[in-house]
Parts: C-alpha cells; structure tokens; sequence
C-alpha cells in the first residue's frame, strides 16, 4: 500500500504596496493593505493519495489412486462340493475444498489513511487591499484512492479408482455347491466453496 500526502500554501500580492504575513501551519494566509489595482491570492492545497494492489494466487491439488481386489474362491473335483463366495471390493474418496481471500484489510487501511485530514483547517483572507483590486482565496483538498484486486484460484481434483471382485468357481463335482461374488464398488464426492472478498 503507498500513500502520499502532500501540503502546499501559497500566498501571492502583486500592487503598489506589497505586504504579507508568513503561512502557519493551520494553512492559512492573508493580504492586508496592498493598495488599489493590486493581485492578491491566497491559496491552500491538500492532496492526499493511497494505492492498494492485491495479488491472490491460491492453488489446492488432490490427488487419489486407489485399487481394491479380492482373491478367487474355488470348489473343484469333490463328490459334495459345498459352495464358492469371494468378498466385496470397495474404494471411497471425499475431497472438501475450501478458499477463502479477503482483502478488506488493505481497503480499509487505504481508506482511513486517506481520510484522516491534515491538522489544521484551510483560510484565507484578502484585507483592506483597495479599489479595483483582485481578491482570490482557494482552498482545494484533493483524496484519491485506487484499488486494485487479481483473485486466481484453483482447485485441482483427480480421482482414479479401480474395484474388482475374484472370481468364484465350482466345477468338477459330482454335487455342486454355488458360486458367489463380492461386490464392486466405488464413490467418490467433491465440494468446493470459494469466498472472495474485496
């Protein structure tokens, strides 16, 4: 964040008789008996600027490899064989993903750097100057603010699953029993929440 004051006072007579008095330090000036036809110009300035740049780059990667197998199940050459079952293969993967940036902040520090006013107020006065004079008094108090915000965020989310249940056989049995598998299965849930405030 950069902030920049700047003060200025001016006092200016041009006449037949010149006279002034110094600028304090409440900004202030003034022209007094200068005399007829005479310039006279007393002018105060107040500048005062901030500038705010926020650059938000935020990446958040997840990477899942998963593999589930079951083993096989055999009932071969009995008289009686009984029955063959392999168990369940299952993979699960769940990401929950949240980005949050908030540069109020920064704003909010420019802001009141801005708005805090130089101690003092601003005057001017032009006094007994005469005929046909020329009589000017400005006061200008300028504020700028300039923010500026680049917000890129990323989420990166690769799942790869692999479920695979064995085989399950009876053969060769003069009275066979069943065969059963396991079940395969996968699931896979993603929730992303981004919440930006400026």
């Amino acid at each position: 964040m950069k902030v920049v004051r700047k003060v200025a006072a001016g006092v200016t007579s041009l006449g037949l008789v010149l006279g002034m008095t110094g600028v304090a330090s409440a900004m202030s000036g003034s022209n007094t008996g200068t005399g007829p036809d005479s310039y006279n110009s007393v002018r105060n300035r107040t500048h005062t600027s901030a500038r705010v740049t926020n650059n938000n780059d935020v990446s958040a990667a997840n990477t899942n490899h998963q593999s589930a197998y079951t083993g096989q199940a055999g009932v071969y050459h009995n008289t009686t064989g009984g029955g063959a079952s392999t168990g369940s293969a299952a993979n699960a993967n769940s990401l929950s993903a949240s980005v949050n940036v908030n540069n109020n902040g920064a704003v909010n520090a420019a802001a009141n750097a801005t708005s805090t006013a130089p101690a003092g107020s601003q005057s001017g006065t032009n006094s007994n100057t005469g005929p046909d004079s020329t009589n000017v008094v400005r006061n200008t108090v300028d504020t700028h603010v300039s923010v500026t915000n680049n917000n890129d965020l990323h989420v990166y989310n690769t799942n790869s699953q692999t479920a695979m249940s064995g085989s399950a056989t009876v053969a060769g049995n003069t009275t066979g029993g069943s065969a059963t598998t396991g079940n395969a299965s996968n699931t896979n849930s993603s929730t992303m929440n981004f919440t930006v405030s400026n």
